[in-house]
């Protein structure tokens, strides 16, 4: 299952880890968004050891959407 990631643990869980980490920024109103989510939990579910899949809702953590300048969603950022 994709990590939930928040302003205040993004830090931590996402730009520490010794994996890759793959993010997903989404919020709950886009369709779209909705229709990428199952890939995401599937591609967490593949990885899961190799890699960080999490996902950021743009709605409850704006500092981090801001910082990476997310302007569209869904946006997934890859991160070493």
């Amino acid at each position: 299952m994709a990590i939930e990631l928040t302003d205040s643990n993004f830090e931590e869980l996402a730009l520490k880890s010794d994996k890759p980490v793959m993010v997903d920024f989404w919020a709950e109103w886009c369709g779209p968004c909705r229709m990428v989510g199952p890939v995401v939990e599937e591609l967490a579910k593949d990885y899961h050891g190799k890699a960080v899949v999490g996902k950021v809702n743009v709605d409850n953590n704006p500092q981090t959407a801001m910082k990476y300048g997310i302007r569209s969603i869904p946006t997934i950022l890859f991160l070493k």
